[in-house]
C-alpha cells in the first residue's frame, strides 16, 4: 500500500470514497465545497451531464478564509440555485469534516430555502 502522508493527499482520497457514494443528478445536483486558507468556494453540479450550473465564492472579498465569509457564500450559493430552479441538492463537504466553515455554509444554504 502506498503511503499517503500529507493532509491534502488524506482528503482527497476521503473524497474520493464519498464521491463513490454520491452522485448529483438533473432532479437533484450536487453542492460541492472546496476551502483554500484564503477563500471558500461552492459549486452545484449536475454529474449526469458533467455539467457546473451554478457557483459562488470568496475571491474577490478581502477576508475570505472565515465562518462569516463561508457563510455569505452560502446564503449566495443558495440564491442562486434557486433562481435557477433548484430546490433540493445533495451535499458533497469535499472530503472535509462538518465543522466550522462548512457547516456554516451548509447552514447557511439551508436558511437561504435549499433541502439537503
Amino acid at each position: 500500500m502506498i503511503s499517503k502522508t500529507s493532509r491534502n493527499e488524506i482528503r482527497e482520497l476521503v473524497h474520493e470514497r464519498i464521491r463513490r457514494k454520491l452522485r448529483g443528478t438533473t432532479e437533484r445536483p450536487r453542492l460541492a465545497v472546496f476551502r483554500s486558507l484564503s477563500h471558500t468556494y461552492a459549486q452545484v453540479i449536475d454529474d449526469s451531464k458533467g455539467v457546473t450550473l451554478v457557483a459562488a465564492s470568496t475571491s474577490g472579498a478581502k477576508s475570505g478564509g472565515n465562518v462569516a465569509a463561508a457563510k455569505a457564500v452560502g446564503k449566495q450559493i443558495a440564491e442562486k440555485a434557486i433562481e435557477a430552479g433548484i430546490k433540493r441538492v445533495v451535499f458533497d463537504r469535499g472530503g472535509y469534516l462538518y465543522h466550522g466553515r462548512v457547516k456554516a455554509l451548509a447552514d447557511a444554504a439551508r436558511e437561504g430555502g435549499l433541502e439537503f
